[in-house]
């Protein structure tokens, strides 16, 4: 349960943070060109809201409202009396706008005066157009304010992720220095990988940066590897390998997702009281081999371990003492799951050299934007991939977007998720897709383009077409969380 709510707190927190954003970036860019925006929500709020507050007007939530003591009349109301019939009093940037908490957690929205969205507010449209709404401005205001919320989910993942490197910097094994190589999943060694290939190339481009090799390897056609320290071999890689990868690495038995640095099996704790304490195991010994099959490397240690419940197995390690090197045979009862109370070093930089950069604010910020221009890039290739019959299947929704924080709370694994969703929410919307910012920015250019402005009866079709295709993805995407949650 703790590991449920840790993940669900990320993943709302991280929900929230984006849509404020995106919101904000339609907020500021309407009020700068004079439009008025009535509504500023987080979530949405059928029927009620959790919350809702107008500046110096009223404040409530749950249907009901207290109206302030310092309550204004509306700024964008028509002033009364003959000296001043006609005239509009002036707009505040901040203060003509509700903001609220809806509770259902699904986006947010910003309901912008005079446009067709997902309020459909019909009687507004059906009033003469006020020169403060969005149908009354410039098609180039209209779409600025349009594309506002995309560009805004852009700069704040280039943002964190100058942020992070920042503040942390990069530190990483270069894959030359993994003088043991990577090991491969089965389905990373059924196309052609084996364990101990260094890889060089995808698609030509060399492979540096180990954090961002993989997913550039998962979508190359061919990747170059290093084999057998001398060998360069290329290998093709399938259009559907990355639903592959995938699945397996959502099976209980995958081990590795899709390839891990090779180290060896070192001891990194001991637990008092269990068969390896008992058999005089210590911190630094190297296991390399139980009971005389060779495990010289962590990805084959754990598996040869595995299936001895209950059993006396018998190690061979390599223990350093007093500068030499010493290999012993100890015999170790195993618990019923295989267990022999120990703790294994997982850290590849215990092991071989490792790279560090470090950046100053000014350096943070060109290399944050290569950061978020290459997840955008390689998010939009693995999109098209959504469009084949396995990759329908691996569609998922909210539950399979918290899957992907971790169990523990980690700031910088949480910030680097909230990056990548940020770019894949910017993404999303930028689609033509009517009801998504896409499809309003897909009419606006044929507005420019034709100088024809569409109908308000056919916007007004085309947003509830797309807000039903909308509707029908989020129940499909939810759906098959809960149909692999049976699997």
């Amino acid at each position: 349960m703790d590991t449920f709510l840790i993940k669900a707190t990320q993943l709302i927190m991280a929900f929230a943070l984006l849509v404020i954003i995106h919101e904000f970036g339609h907020f500021l860019f309407a009020r700068i060109f004079g439009v008025k925006v009535e509504k500023f929500y987080i979530f949405f709020d059928p029927w009620t809201e959790l919350f809702k507050w107008k500046p110096k007007k009223y404040i409530g939530g749950f249907g009901k409202q207290k109206n302030l003591s310092n309550a204004e009349p509306d700024n964008y109301s028509e002033s009364e009396g003959s000296s001043k019939q006609g005239k509009k009093k002036k707009s505040s940037f901040w203060g003509d706008t509700e903001y609220g908490i809806g509770w259902l957690p699904l986006g947010g929205y910003c309901k912008i005066a005079g446009m067709i969205d997902e309020s459909m507010d019909k009687e507004q449209m059906k009033q003469p157009a006020k020169e403060w709404e969005f149908r009354s401005k410039p098609a180039w205001q209209r779409l600025l304010i349009m594309i506002a919320g995309v560009l805004f989910n852009f700069l704040l993942a280039i943002l964190i992720y100058a942020g992070i490197v920042y503040a942390t910097g990069e530190k990483y094994v270069p894959f030359k220095d993994a003088k043991m190589g990577m090991a491969y999943s089965g389905e990373a060694q059924k196309i052609g990988f084996r364990d101990g290939d260094i890889p060089l190339y995808a698609d030509g481009e060399e492979l540096l940066v180990p954090g961002e090799a993989r997913m550039k390897m998962i979508q190359a056609d061919v990747v170059k590897v290093l084999r057998n320290g001398t060998d360069t071999v290329g290998i093709k890689i399938p259009k559907d390998f990355i639903f592959a990868i995938d699945k397996e690495t959502k099976s209980d038995t995958a081990m590795i997702n899709f390839m891990t640095y090779r180290i060896p099996a070192q001891i990194s704790q001991v637990v008092n009281g269990e068969g390896a304490a008992k058999a005089g195991i210590k911190v630094g010994d190297r296991i390399i081999a139980i009971d005389s099959v060779p495990t010289l490397s962590l990805d084959k240690f754990l598996p040869t371990l595995a299936g001895h419940e209950n059993e006396t197995v018998t190690l061979t390690v390599i223990r350093n003492v007093n500068a030499s090197t010493d290999t012993l045979s100890i015999p170790v009862a195993l618990s019923d799951a295989s267990k022999m109370g120990v703790g294994l070093e997982i850290d590849p930089s215990k092991f071989y050299n490792t790279e560090e950069k470090r950046y100053s604010l000014l350096q943070s910020v060109p290399r944050g934007i290569e950061m978020g221009t290459d997840k955008l890039t390689s998010y939009a290739q693995s999109m098209k991939l959504v469009f084949t019959k396995e990759g329908a299947k691996s569609v998922g929704g909210f539950g399979s977007i918290g899957a992907i924080f971790p169990e523990k709370w980690d700031w910088i694994a949480f910030w680097n998720i909230a990056a990548f969703l940020s770019v894949a929410l910017a993404f999303m919307n930028i689609l033509p897709i009517p009801a998504l910012d896409g499809g309003h920015v897909l009419f606006l250019l044929y507005e420019v383009i034709t100088r024809r402005k569409p109908s308000e009866k056919f916007l007004e079709y085309a947003q509830m077409i797309g807000m039903g295709l909308l509707i029908l993805l989020l129940l499909y995407a939810n759906g098959m969380d809960i149909v692999r949650l049976f699997k």
